[in-house]
């Protein structure tokens, strides 16, 4: 052990040489910690409170013996959300959890669900639809290593991913978080992003795995975020449940349970599926923890939804509301305590779900090594680990239309039009969950590359590339590639009633088409969408779903250095008229999943 001085801060830094935190006495460890522990120390270890929650009280995590904190939506620790602002926060954090009377450290959660994307200047991976669309498992692994890499390195050990929605409804807003609408594909894609995460099994070089949301929240009735899941529990088993299954056979250490009910209960108070089936029957021996405030709404009553939930099976409860707020995580645990001593939550039950948190904190080595190795920050959005995104971006590429062979682009191409805003706008490309929860435009991150900036290095220096956001004033090129784009958005606010192309990016492809040139259009979607015209308009047609940072993945293909191998993970839409496109197998499609031009 060495002591390293960042921004003000020592912290203890253990390098990899340090003892694995898995041995043979692991249970007997947990055992014997637990028995040391008071009834208000095994609920502190329950709760997972939101960074804004402390409101700058951070002595409440030694207070309440806090065992677990996280940074939802757009908590974070400074304006400019810096690799260094994370490891300080994260690193204060630490310390007043190892003030307590029994130095149990705390994990840290968050959504790492397309790179680190809450950290200035880390990888923006694409969203899982772009990397269903892969249908490599293999590099899904090296993508989600990556990520662990460059989330371990702001000293979170802890990612709320991968999603394993299977999606059946496009209208749904979080559509791009799931790797597909087929179970298999979920299945081998969620298992993949899991040993990338953690490795083979959780040790001190892990980042937790996250297995979300337990079960059906992509098959919500029209697509309804946060909404029910109607059908028999044979559908269930079938459709929604394989990928968890597959998931704990990867070793996930830790399942999200979903927000949404199926028929009508909510999964946060559903006993049957997450102590009957998930802990019983699959035999899950990591830990549940709730989304973001979900058990509030399983009834009018805190105090009971805290008993429900608990008794249901829920180990963890996300709490994003401190003191000074109703249902905040002073409450829940007055209320835990109340609950057991009155005998309506058993002892026993508090005592279960400890012991899965301590588990997973032994097997992660925290109590051996609660700091960061340096080099693990210094080598967040390094070039190596770009270029793994890089080949994500050109690998999930889907070419849907190729008139008289316009693709690929030559580089002496003289004069070149790029048509669009979203050319240029790294928001757009990296879509929802980039910084801020529901993302935003222009640069929202440092260190990426956009489209447009991506083509000006692709081509000669010769070459004439003009930029035209609104496709005016097209001077005779030789191709236009036009960019369009869904805004940033992410769940709840991302679901949408139809599903078509809107009509500004319609009329910007025809005009583009009105130049005479061939036309090179460039979708960026958290979904399929219905085409109508745009296609037509398009000489040819490329699906680049939500890339992320790196837009020269687009131009690797674009101009020829590599071909296009990216396949639909996902039925594309005809048209908008049905309420649920995938659920439906007869519904009229455009394109089949698997469809992908490769010239």
């Amino acid at each position: 052990m060495k002591q390293i001085p960042l921004a003000g801060l020592v912290f203890a830094v253990f390098l990899p040489f340090a003892a694995p935190a898995a041995s043979a006495n692991l249970d007997a460890q947990v055992n014997d910690l637990l028995a040391k522990m008071t009834l208000e120390e095994k609920i502190g270890q329950m709760v997972q409170a939101d960074m804004k929650a402390l409101n700058g009280h951070v002595s409440d995590i030694q207070k309440y013996n806090l065992g677990s904190m996280l940074s939802g939506a757009s908590s974070d620790p400074s304006p400019d959300n810096t690799a260094g602002s994370w490891l300080n926060a994260v690193g204060t954090y630490q310390s007043w959890a190892l003030k307590t009377r029994l130095k149990i450290p705390l994990l840290y959660g968050i959504d790492a669900v397309h790179g680190h994307n809450n950290v200035a200047g880390a990888v923006i991976f694409p969203h899982n639809i772009g990397l269903g669309a892969t249908h490599d498992p293999k590099l899904v692994e090296q993508a989600a290593h990556v990520t662990a890499l460059e989330t371990a390195g702001t000293g979170i050990r802890w990612a709320f991913a991968p999603c394993v929605a299977v999606a059946q409804n496009e209208r749904w807003g979080r559509t791009y978080e799931s790797f597909s609408d087929s179970t298999r594909l979920v299945s081998e894609m969620g298992a993949a992003a899991i040993l990338g995460l953690q490795g083979k099994e959780l040790n001190s070089h892990s980042v937790l795995a996250c297995a979300k949301h337990f079960i059906g929240d992509g098959g919500t009735l029209n697509g309804i975020d946060e909404g029910d899941a109607i059908c028999d529990e044979a559908t269930l088993r079938k459709l929604y449940l394989p990928p968890f299954r597959a998931a704990i056979r990867a070793g996930v250490g830790s399942i999200m349970v979903s927000y949404s009910s199926w028929n009508g209960k909510k999964m946060s108070g559903n006993r049957y599926l997450l102590t009957d089936v998930l802990k019983g029957e699959l035999g899950f021996r990591g830990f549940l923890v709730s989304d973001y405030a979900a058990i509030d709404q399983i009834s009018p009553d805190y105090k009971r939804d805290v008993e429900t939930s608990v008794n249901a099976g829920l180990d963890m409860v996300m709490i994003p509301h401190g003191p000074g707020h109703t249902n905040n995580y002073v409450e829940f645990i007055t209320d835990l305590e109340q609950l057991v001593a009155g005998g309506r939550v058993p002892q026993s039950r508090i005592d279960d779900a400890v012991r899965r948190i301590l588990r997973v904190k032994f097997q992660l080595g925290l109590f051996e090594n609660p700091r960061t190795d340096p080099a693990l920050t210094a080598a967040i959005g390094s070039p190596e680990h770009r270029a793994v995104a890089r080949r994500c971006v050109r690998e999930s590429l889907v070419l849907l239309k190729n008139e008289n062979h316009v693709l690929p682009l030559s580089r002496h191409i003289e004069h070149l039009a790029v048509v669009g805003g979203a050319a240029d706008d790294l928001g757009m490309q990296c879509g929802g969950w980039t910084i801020s929860w529901q993302g935003g435009h222009g640069d929202v991150t440092s260190g990426g590359t956009t489209i447009l900036a991506a083509i000006r290095q692709a081509v000669l220096p010769e070459t004439q590339v003009a930029f035209s956001p609104d496709g005016n004033h097209l001077r005779d090129p030789d191709a236009v590639i036009v960019v369009v784009a869904e805004p940033p958005y992410a769940e709840m606010k991302g679901d949408r009633t139809h599903l078509v192309l809107s009509a500004e990016d319609s009329a910007l492809i025809a005009k583009a088409k009105s130049s005479a040139a061939p036309v090179v259009t460039i979708l960026l979607s958290g979904r399929p969408l219905v085409l109508n015209s745009a296609l037509e308009d398009s000489s040819a047609f490329v699906a680049a779903w939500l890339p992320g940072t790196e837009g020269l993945g687009v131009t690797d293909v674009l101009f020829g250095d590599y071909k296009f191998v990216g396949k639909l993970p996902r039925r594309w839409p005809r048209n908008d008229n049905l309420s649920s496109v995938n659920a439906d197998a007869s519904a009229p499609i455009q394109f089949a999943r698997g469809f992908g031009l490769t010239d």
